[in-house]
């Protein structure tokens, strides 16, 4: 599991990437590629296709290094929402050619969204709150169970618990906020890559 870069590194990522540095590449590869395809996964449901997904994602990546704008977040985010818009986009264009009615169609998608945004915070989420969450709700301990398991008190333990829930709740808000992030429909052919080929 990636854990969050500091600011800086994401700059310098971009930078190196925008200079192109096919190391800076495979850094990145090795840092969030697990996250692309879980997150593909966790959408898509196929492993063939979660692997189509992370090559698009990573090819996108090179070939568009200035899409990524720092100021709006961090780079591990950014890669999870343009994850998130090519599986969405695979996954209509697939349920499309089979006999779904439109309506189901967007029913998986949001169904499939939701999914894909709790994983992503339970991934993201600082370890401590991470980790008491999974001891409450994968290993069906109590406040004070896991309290004892994590070595802190139960009043640690429950602000942890109530910290993680609060941040998963995230994931089932309206739909509306979180669109612009992990709903947009995806255009491949909107990809900046001639420039790339340039360099």
């Amino acid at each position: 599991m990636a854990t969050p870069a500091p600011p800086r590194w994401d700059r310098k990522m971009q930078q190196r990437l925008a200079r192109g540095e096919e190391a800076a590449l495979g850094e990145l590869y090795d840092r969030y590629a697990s996250l692309v395809h879980s997150l593909a996964h966790r959408v898509l449901d196929d492993d063939d296709a979660a692997d189509q997904v992370t090559r698009e994602v990573f090819g996108y990546i090179w070939e568009n290094p200035d899409a990524y704008e720092p100021k709006h977040g961090s780079l591990r985010s950014w890669i999870a929402s343009l994850t998130q818009r090519h599986a969405v986009h695979r996954l209509r264009q697939s349920e499309n050619r089979g006999r779904s009615t439109p309506s189901e169609v967007e029913a998986r998608v949001r169904e499939a969204n939701t999914a894909a945004r709790a994983d992503f915070i339970v991934t993201s989420m600082p370890t401590p709150l991470r980790d008491a969450l999974e001891l409450a709700y994968r290993e069906r301990l109590d406040y004070r169970a896991a309290a004892a398991d994590l070595g802190v008190s139960e009043d640690e333990a429950r602000r942890r618990l109530r910290l993680g829930l609060q941040l998963l709740s995230t994931a089932m808000e309206p739909a509306e906020q979180h669109e612009q992030a992990f709903d947009r429909p995806f255009d491949p052919r909107g990809q900046r890559g001639s420039q790339r080929g340039s360099r």
